[in-house]
C-alpha cells in the first residue's frame, strides 16, 4: 500500500485542445453511498458501487469525455475533461461553455458537498510568438481589461538563458517557455473562475496533463488555505478580549487588591476559553499552513517568467494570499502565546498560594506547639494528681487491711501503720509511673 501511493493519483494524458471543469467541494457529511448515487447518473455508470471508491481514486471514461473523482483529507475534486474546438475561444468574448458537457442535466450542481473551487480551464493549441495578438484574444474570453499572466516553463541551459524576439514587440526577449497561462482569479456569473493555457503545436499529452493537474491544484489548496482566514479573523475580538482580561488579572495579582480564590476562578475560566479555542482552530491553523505550503511549491513547478504589462501568477500570490496567510500564522502564534502567558499567570498564583498556605501552616504549626506545651504541663499536674490518687487509695487499702488483723486478734495499730507507709507507698506509686513513662517514651 506504501509503494503504490506514489502511484495513486496518476496525472491525467490531455489531448489539445482541451476544456477541463474542475470543481472541488468539502465532503464533511458526504458519505460514500451519496457519491456512488450521484455518479450512477453518468452514462454507463448503473454498476457502480461504493467499493470502486475505495482508493480514493476513479477515473471514469465516457463517450465524449472523462470524469475523474480524486478524494482528499477535506475535499473532494471532479474533474470533466472533454474535447474543445480550435476556435471555439480565440476571438469569441465570454462563451458558454458549458452548454457543451455531454453530461445529465444539472449533474454539477447535484455534486454532493458544499463547492470550495470551481474552474474552467480552457487549453488550446496557438504559436506564441505573438503576444500582443494572443493577449488581446484570451482578455476576449476572459471578458478583463487586466489579467495575471505567466509563460511557464522557462529554462536556464549552463547558466545562460535561452531567448528569442517574438514578432510584433520590440526589445522583448523571454526565456523558452512551453505555454502561457492568463486568468483573473474572479468568479464569473455562472460560479466558475476562468483560466486559460496556451500551447503551441506538438505540445505533448503528459506536458498538457501536468500542466493543468499544477494549476488545478494551485487554486484547489489557495481557497482551502484561505479558509483559514475567516477562522483568525472571528478569533481577533476573543483575543483581544482575553488578553485584556489576562492583564486585568495580572494587575490585581501584583496589587493584591483580589482575593486568591477571586482571582483563581476568574483564570481558570480564561484559561478554559483559550484551551478551548485551541483545540477547536488547532488543526483549521495546521491544514492552512500545509495548504500554503502546497501553493508555493506549484508555483515553484510553473517555472514561470514574465509577459510584459501583465502580472505573474507568483507575484499576485504573493501580494493577495501571502498577507492573509501572515495573518492566520499570526493568530495562531498569538493564541499560543496568550496560553502561555495565562500558564505563566497561574504559576504565579499557584506561587502566591503556597507561600500563604505555607504560612498558614506555621502558624498552625506554632499553635499546635503552644497547645502541646500546655497540654504536658496539664498532663504534669494531672500526673501529680494522679500519684496523690493512687496513692491515697493504696493506702486506704492498707489502711482497711490492717483494721482487719486488729479485729482478727493481731496486735498492730492500723493507723499508725497506715500513717508510717505513706512516704513508701508515695516513692513506689511515683517510680511506677516514671517507668511507665520510660517505657512508653523509649518505644517511640
Amino acid at each position: 500500500m506504501l509503494h503504490n501511493e506514489v502511484h495513486a493519483r496518476p496525472a491525467a494524458r490531455i489531448r489539445l485542445p482541451a476544456l477541463i471543469i474542475d470543481i472541488a467541494v468539502l465532503h464533511q457529511g458526504v458519505t460514500p453511498d451519496m457519491v456512488c448515487t450521484h455518479l450512477r447518473q453518468l452514462p454507463g455508470q448503473a454498476a457502480l458501487t461504493p467499493e470502486h471508491l475505495q482508493d480514493n481514486f476513479l477515473r471514469l471514461r465516457l463517450d465524449c469525455c472523462s470524469v475523474k473523482w480524486e478524494h482528499h483529507s477535506e475535499f473532494t475534486r471532479y474533474s470533466i475533461v472533454l474535447p474543445l474546438p480550435d476556435q471555439a475561444l480565440l476571438g469569441v468574448a465570454e462563451p458558454d461553455l458549458l452548454v457543451q458537457l455531454p453530461l445529465p442535466a444539472n449533474w454539477l450542481r447535484q455534486i454532493p458537498g458544499r463547492t470550495v473551487s470551481a474552474v474552467q480551464l480552457a487549453m488550446l493549441n496557438a504559436p506564441l510568438d505573438d503576444p500582443q495578438n494572443l493577449m488581446a484574444q484570451a482578455m476576449t474570453w476572459l471578458g478583463a481589461k487586466s489579467v495575471v499572466a505567466s509563460l511557464m516553463g522557462s529554462n536556464a541551459l549552463n547558466g545562460v538563458e535561452q531567448g528569442a524576439v517574438p514578432a510584433g514587440l520590440p526589445g522583448y526577449r523571454h526565456p523558452l517557455g512551453h505555454s502561457w497561462v492568463l486568468t483573473q482569479f474572479q468568479l464569473q456569473a455562472d460560479g466558475f473562475e476562468r483560466m486559460l493555457v496556451i500551447a503551441p503545436e506538438g505540445t505533448s499529452q503528459t506536458r498538457a496533463g501536468r500542466i493543468a493537474g499544477r494549476l488545478l491544484e494551485l487554486e484547489t489548496y489557495r481557497l482551502m488555505a484561505l479558509r483559514g482566514l475567516p477562522v483568525a479573523k472571528s478569533l481577533g475580538p476573543l483575543l483581544s478580549q482575553a488578553e485584556n482580561a489576562l492583564a486585568s488579572i495580572t494587575a490585581r495579582l501584583e496589587s493584591k487588591s483580589a482575593s486568591d480564590q477571586e482571582l483563581l476562578d476568574t483564570l481558570v475560566s480564561l484559561a478554559a476559553g483559550v484551551e478551548r479555542a485551541i483545540a477547536e482552530n488547532v488543526y483549521r491553523f495546521a491544514a492552512t499552513q500545509a495548504y500554503a505550503t502546497l501553493v508555493g511549491q506549484r508555483i515553484a513547478e510553473l517555472r514561470e517568467k514574465a509577459i510584459p504589462g501583465t502580472q505573474m501568477i507568483g507575484e499576485f500570490m504573493q501580494r493577495r494570499l501571502s498577507p492573509a496567510m501572515a495573518t492566520v500564522a499570526a493568530t495562531e502564534r498569538r493564541l499560543a502565546s496568550l496560553s502561555e502567558r495565562v500558564a505563566r499567570t497561574s504559576d504565579l498564583l499557584r506561587t502566591r498560594v503556597d507561600i500563604a498556605t505555607e504560612l498558614q501552616n506555621q502558624q498552625l504549626l506554632e499553635k499546635l506547639g503552644r497547645g502541646q506545651e500546655l497540654q504536658l504541663r496539664l498532663q504534669s499536674t494531672v500526673e501529680g494528681l494522679s500519684i496523690a490518687a493512687i496513692s491515697y487509695y493504696v493506702i486506704s487499702l492498707l489502711l482497711y487491711g490492717g483494721k482487719a488483723l486488729k479485729a482478727a486478734g493481731v496486735p498492730v495499730n492500723p493507723e499508725m501503720a497506715a500513717g508510717a507507709l505513706v512516704p513508701l507507698v508515695l516513692w513506689l506509686v511515683w517510680r511506677t509511673t516514671r517507668r511507665i513513662h520510660a517505657k512508653l517514651h523509649a518505644g517511640h
